[in-house]
């Protein structure tokens, strides 16, 4: 797999005949290694070791339903009290982040009602939050560390 902007981390991979896994230590479990999956591992390495965020308040692979559409955010940050704080769509490197990243997740967040956004495709990152007041969404110029998410 290709580098991404983000810290390079010492990640278990597992090849098997047809495919290469990576252990995933979210859902605690090898998984499928695809561009996607390298990009989450990484980013989701990246909050918890650089910006505070619990290992353990980080769900992957979440299930949501959307106008009766059975659908999955890539991951959702918990607060510690069990309230979803952000949504967090990742894509591939290759993948161009664009307004309709914005568009699914913003989708999803009918279903949790969190104040953070993020996207990611690993070489770019993107975070916004709701503006309570406007109800509108604000984008951040440096991604919140943990303890901030209830501060802000």
């Amino acid at each position: 797999m290709n580098p991404l902007n983000l810290p390079a981390y010492n990640c278990k991979l597992r090849q098997e005949p047809e495919k290469t896994l990576i252990f995933d230590p979210f859902r605690k479990k090898y998984v499928v290694l695809t561009p996607e999956e390298w990009v989450r591992q990484h980013f989701l390495h990246w909050l918890v070791n650089h910006k505070g965020y619990p290992l353990g308040l980080i769900a992957v692979e979440t299930a949501l339903k959307y106008i009766k559409m059975n659908k999955r955010a890539d991951a959702i940050v918990y607060s510690n009290t069990g309230k979803p704080q952000m949504i967090i769509e990742c894509k591939a490197p290759e993948v161009k982040i664009s307004q309709d990243a914005f568009d699914q997740i913003a989708r999803y967040n009918y279903s949790f009602g969190v104040k953070f956004l993020a996207v990611t495709n690993g070489m770019q990152h993107y975070c916004c939050r709701m503006k309570e007041d406007t109800e509108s969404w604000q984008f951040l110029e440096e991604f919140p560390d943990y303890q901030h998410l209830s501060i802000l």
